[in-house]
């Protein structure tokens, strides 16, 4: 085994790693750029050196050597999958934990994979490829496009005529060339009633190529996953045999080594199955399958890598219960799952172990006072909980999810908490469009509750920001307490609520009409309310004049004004007043009119991208252009001017 090895990643799954790393008495050594000099991975490893960007290759491998690192462990995403990076590890002596480099070329490049893997028998699904195959035109619809140098469902379009056909090559070129820096595009027939499941094979230096079983990932929105699980509700066990044996002959036919993943496409009517693509690294996934076989694929990489045998063969490895694993993303599932960002003011993470029969494991990144920004992935941290069944692995997934909170950033837990409580989701009834097509039944309540709007009130009532007790504003007057109105915007409206008394004693509160005896203690972080008999309990975070609520994995958020309308403040326009704002934090891609052109309601104007996503802004009335403050290649924050469509009469 090593005695030093560096994490050429970041946020989770370096903390994930290291934990691996820790365990084996094995020192770490984590990289960092500006953006992370306060990161959770940094603190967590032995050694942390700054570098300048993730993806430089030449500062990685200079950081590993001057640390006295003897191999290089790439996590996923980043230079997981780069063959000249495993090459220059090699030249510089250093130990790529991961397949050979002809194995990252032979399943890097989704075209020369599909060849290789159908020249072993693995079926393939039918489709062309550039630059041998004229994509545009293509006329086998339903199809989907895909970056051939990509993954993690970046880039991939679902295409259903060939009307749609020529935008979507376009928008799918510039995503593949933005992430993986190859536009190389292929398209493939579409499979109606598709299921996404994928078996996951180990391979030693000694020959051996197990695989240990297969991991349910058909629960989707935009290709990306959102919800796994192992074993698939889907999949018996000679079905499994199947797929295992065909996934092992796609690792030989390369000569694969290491711990890696064999995507298929299943026809959930007929359950046929067709080869997609080879991760050739760690899937985020991964801990669904640990937590079924008992294995640490971390520790089976390194081990490998080390020239070890693997510890099992094919006939002694067993599937046992059930696992599954919801991945947290800072995004907003209201707008469309658009990147959030912000700082993580109060963060409270479901605690792990075993408890009432089942197991809940938490991989993240998060620590309270991080900044969650536009430059990387939005995925913050994944709860996985393993159970005897599948039934009880979800039900202690939803408590595992209630029990987290993060403070300052939008997040997708209430999303994650109605998917995994659907009844085609608990009935093991998946397929790729689910989530789309019950996705109105999945979204949190356009309304924020009258009871978090009183708790709100009673928390800017009653605690100051800096605590001074002098500034409580209970509205005592000679004779008996004063209402006092408060006027609290949240993303549903402007709400106003009033109260009287001091909270922390007796009060009465009315979101209506009717009053309320209320009653509020606070204990840091920590908020019980009672309203009307009925006590809640919350997370709270404060600052100035913005007020952070947590219940139940859900939040919401409230901004407070005493004085005016908040339609009178500064930059408070609306889609009627024609200003245009930026939806998410991230950089202007694509500029698509000029100041002075005549536009019409809906109409393109631009394309704003952050953490690898394009969302096209359009105009939000008819009119003329008469601002346009941005240009292409800049940097905007969320609600940032992007134009201004005037009336034609202005």
């Amino acid at each position: 085994m090593f005695d030093r090895v560096l994490i050429a990643n970041r946020g989770e799954i370096a903390v994930r790693i290291i934990r691996t790393l820790r365990a084996l008495g094995v020192t770490s050594v984590a990289v960092y750029t500006d953006a992370d000099a306060e990161a959770r991975h940094v603190r967590e490893a032995d050694i942390a050196l700054q570098v300048t960007k993730y993806l430089d290759i030449e500062a990685i491998v200079a950081a590993a050597r001057d640390t006295g690192a003897q191999a290089v462990h790439p996590g996923y995403g980043f230079l997981a999958e780069n063959a000249a990076f495993a090459r220059r590890c090699a030249e510089a002596g250093l130990v790529f934990v991961g397949p050979p480099p002809q194995a990252i070329d032979a399943m890097g490049d989704k075209i020369r994979a599909k060849a290789t893997v159908s020249a072993a028998g693995v079926p393939v699904v039918p489709g062309g490829a550039e630059p041998d195959d004229a994509l545009e035109t293509w006329n086998d619809f339903p199809a989907l496009i895909k970056p051939s140098a990509g993954g993690g469902g970046k880039g991939m379009v679902l295409v259903r005529s060939a009307a749609e056909l020529g935008e979507a090559l376009q928008s799918a070129r510039r995503t593949a060339l933005a992430a993986f820096g190859d536009a190389t595009l292929l398209i493939e027939r579409y499979v109606e009633n598709p299921r996404h499941i994928e078996i996951q094979v180990l391979a030693d230096t000694h020959g051996n190529v197990v695989h240990l079983g297969e991991r349910e990932c058909s629960l989707q929105r935009r290709h990306q996953k959102i919800i796994e699980e192992a074993p698939s509700p889907f999949v018996p066990a000679e079905m499994r045999a199947r797929m295992g044996a065909a996934a092992v002959e796609a690792a030989r036919a390369v000569g694969y080594v290491g711990a890696g993943t064999v995507e298929f496409i299943v026809d959930g009517t007929t359950g046929d199955h067709h080869f997609m693509e080879m991760n050739t690294r760690l899937q985020v996934e991964h801990p669904v399958t640990e937590l079924v076989t008992g294995f640490d694929l971390v520790e089976l990489q390194l081990r490998v890598a080390a020239g070890e045998r693997l510890p099992v063969g094919q006939e002694e490895i067993r599937l046992s219960g059930h696992a599954v694993e919801a991945r947290v993303y800072a995004e907003d599932p209201a707008r469309g799952f658009l990147p959030s960002g912000g700082r993580v003011h109060v963060l409270r993470e479901p605690e792990t172990g075993r408890r009432g029969g089942v197991l809940v494991r938490v991989d993240s990144g998060l620590a309270e006072g991080g900044v969650v920004g536009s430059a990387f992935d939005p995925m913050l941290a994944k709860v996985v909980v393993w159970g005897p069944d599948r039934e009880s692995a979800l039900r202690g997934l939803d408590r595992a999810l209630a029990g987290t909170a993060v403070l300052g950033v939008v997040t997708n837990v209430p999303f994650l908490r109605a998917l995994a409580a659907h009844p085609a989701v608990r009935a093991g009834e998946l397929d790729t469009g689910l989530v789309e097509r019950v996705l109105p039944d999945l979204l949190p309540a356009a309304e924020s509750p009258a009871e978090v709007i009183a708790a709100a009130a009673l928390v800017f009532h009653t605690l100051p920001q800096g605590g001074d007790p002098w500034q409580v504003t209970d509205g005592w007057r000679v004779g008996a307490p004063a209402w006092t109105t408060w006027r609290l915007e949240s993303r549903d409206g402007v709400h106003a609520v009033q109260v009287r008394g001091l909270p922390a004693r007796a009060a009465e509160v009315m979101v209506g009409e009717t009053p309320v005896p209320a009653r509020l203690r606070a204990d840091g972080a920590e908020l019980t309310v009672t309203l009307g008999g009925r006590t809640g309990h919350y997370l709270h975070a404060r600052q100035g004049d913005t007020l952070w609520l947590g219940r139940d994995g859900q939040a919401w958020t409230f901004t407070r004004h005493l004085i005016g309308d908040p339609g009178d403040r500064p930059g408070a326009g609306t889609a009627g007043d024609g200003v245009v704002r930026s939806p998410m934090p991230g950089t202007v891609l694509v500029v698509k009119a000029q100041v002075g052109d005549r536009v019409s309601e809906g109409q393109p104007l631009l394309i704003v991208e952050a953490m690898k996503m394009e969302h096209t802004v359009t105009a939000p009335r008819d009119g003329l252009i008469g601002e346009l403050p941005v240009q292409a290649g800049q940097p905007v924050d969320m609600d940032a001017v992007l134009a201004v469509v005037t009336s034609e009469e202005a």
